[in-house]
């Protein structure tokens, strides 16, 4: 196997959700008093986690008025919006794949809470996948390679045996701060170049590409 260790972000990699994102921001935006937040000002914070998401969308922005946008973006999530999200297509027969290799490892490391993670584990039936997992709320928010030294740390991998996958420069960065190879999605959230500034040793275009790729299997996609 090419990595022992095979760390996914989730929202924009795995999961067609970006959409859902920007639409209840934009509602709890304008809950909260805030305004009209414009959709690619919250495409750009997919990833980071919810305070460090609504400091970079609200710029000055006053603790009440925060805890109150965070409460009512919650609200809209979860309650509020019924709009189905899916995994991108090949995602679920990829992640099985890997999974049922001798040895692999899988995990998350995402911006969403914890209770986020878990309810969409039990929803899709996702959860048996992955052997651990890191959300924003119970470590450091991406680009802080925090959640990644614990996910080293609790399997047992070394960095040198590991490799993050994800579709903003978040991620990137975040195993670009450990020395971690990293490999780039092209169908999430962030544009091809912005992610190429972060050197991705790998960059998938295309679900089977990546898969592919993490499989071992040589001659598909790009390295940059």
């Amino acid at each position: 196997m090419r990595y022992r260790l095979v760390i996914f972000d989730w929202d924009g990699t795995l999961m067609d959700s970006a959409a859902r994102i920007v639409a209840c921001m934009q509602a709890a935006s304008r809950d909260a008093g805030w305004g009209e937040l414009a959709p690619e000002s919250v495409r750009n914070i997919i990833g980071l986690g919810l305070p460090e998401a609504i400091a970079t969308l609200c710029p000055g922005i006053d603790p009440d008025r925060a805890e109150l946008l965070r409460s009512r973006y919650a609200w809209h999530f979860v309650e509020g919006d019924h709009a189905p999200m899916r995994f991108f297509p090949g995602a679920e027969e990829g992640l099985a794949g890997l999974h049922g290799r001798p040895g692999q490892r899988l995990a998350v490391a995402t911006g969403k809470s914890r209770r986020g993670l878990d309810r969409i584990f039990r929803e899709s039936d996702s959860g048996r996948w992955f052997h651990a997992s890191r959300t924003a709320d119970e470590t450091l928010s991406k680009p802080h390679p925090r959640m990644l030294e614990e996910l080293l740390a609790e399997l047992g991998v070394g960095v040198e045996e590991a490799v993050m996958v994800g579709d903003t420069e978040y991620d990137l960065e975040m195993a670009r701060a450990l020395g971690m190879d990293r490999v780039a999605v092209t169908w999430g959230v962030h544009a091809p170049e912005r992610l190429a500034a972060s050197r991705p040793a790998f960059t998938a275009e295309a679900m089977p590409e990546l898969f592919d790729f993490l499989h071992g299997r040589a001659g598909v996609g790009r390295a940059l």
